[in-house]
């Protein structure tokens, strides 16, 4: 990889890469979804093999730019998926099932004084 260009060309395709993944995600594309994560995987090991001694302001803009809309399809996916969980609990009328507070441990409790 040529430092500056090469890096830069790949970090401009990450930006576009993400930004379809954000549209993927707001009209709900899984196949779109897919590819992206195939597209950021294979970008993400090109960048990778990049030497960090030697960028640029350009560059560490384009990876700043890269880790806010990563982010922001971050929080974008977990209220997806917070959504599809709503819905499938109204769907079957049951509770929550990988919810932290609706599950209890299935032992007895052992306190330090018995007959409290």
């Amino acid at each position: 990889m040529t430092m500056p260009t090469d890096l830069k060309e790949s970090l401009r395709q990450m930006l576009a890469v993400m930004e379809q993944e954000r549209q993927a995600l707001a009209a709900l594309d899984l196949q779109s979804i897919v590819d992206c994560a195939a597209n950021k995987s294979a970008l993400s090991d090109k960048l990778h093999a990049a030497s960090s001694d030697s960028l640029d302001e350009e560059s560490l803009s384009l990876i700043e730019a890269a880790k806010r809309l990563n982010e922001v399809n971050r929080q974008i996916r977990n209220l997806v998926a917070a959504n599809v969980s709503a819905r499938l609990d109204a769907l079957t009328g049951s509770a929550p099932v990988y919810r932290a507070q609706s599950m209890r441990p299935r032992y007895s409790r052992i306190t330090a004084n018995p007959g409290v």
